[in-house]
């Protein structure tokens, strides 16, 4: 928590001064979930983010999470960082195109391959809906011989009127040289917003095979995953 809480006051003091353009967010899950498979054992979690984002449509920003899949793994790092940043621009009225790039970062994880992965990202929102493929330009979460893995997803966002939203989800995950790893993911969340605190409840799962953790819990089975969130 120690390395968390140093890594968001780093990047907090890096960015550019200007309250307007910047975001915090801080909150708990009952179960870390990254694209379907839990990062915490089915455990709750910590995390906390900040974001700058330009009025010319350049964006940084930073997000952490507690975590035990390292450990699980055999490395010896209990928090994920992820360091981020692109440019996102609407380029016909109801069109929105996003590109970047994100480090997903485990500080001392000593896995080999290290956990520590770069994705290339682009996504094209248009309505509620929004389409993205991620494209990793080194191994995948520690995964031998995985460069050029990629994630496609499709997720919808449905303003239900009075702070509730709806929001359902399918991705792949493709990891690359290693086909009994890759999987479908799903989801389907309910959020309500209370001025800026977000109370959500998502069903979450996967056809995934053989993401156990040692006790042999099933890390991508479906289960409700419950979420707050504080956004200021």
């Amino acid at each position: 928590m120690k390395t968390l809480s140093v890594s968001l006051l780093a990047l907090g003091l890096a960015l550019p001064a200007f309250a307007d353009e910047l975001s915090f967010n801080a909150g708990a899950v009952s179960d870390y979930r990254y694209r379907g498979i839990s990062q915490t054992r089915l455990k709750p979690a910590l995390q906390g983010g900040i974001d700058y984002a330009a009025p010319s449509g350049f964006y940084v920003g930073s997000w952490a999470s507690t975590l035990q899949w390292i450990k699980d793994a055999g490395g010896n790092s209990d928090v994920e960082i992820d360091v981020y940043g692109g440019y996102k621009a609407e380029l016909t009225p109801g069109l929105i195109l996003d590109f970047g790039l994100l480090q997903y970062a485990y500080p001392s994880n000593r896995l080999s391959p290290s956990a520590n992965t770069l994705e290339a990202y682009g996504a094209a929102t248009w309505g509620p809906v929004t389409a993205k493929y991620s494209h990793s330009t080194t191994n995948l979460f520690g995964f031998a011989d995985s460069r050029n893995s990629g994630y496609l997803d499709l997720t919808a966002s449905f303003d239900l009127g009075g702070g509730l939203s709806l929001a359902p989800h399918v991705g792949h995950q493709t990891v690359k040289r290693n086909a009994g790893a890759s999987y479908t993911d799903y989801s389907l969340t309910l959020a309500r917003d209370f001025s800026g605190l977000v109370l959500s409840g998502a069903v979450v799962g996967t056809d995934a095979k053989g993401y156990l953790a040692p006790n042999g819990k099933d890390l991508g089975k479906t289960s409700l995953v419950l979420g707050l969130k504080k956004s200021f």
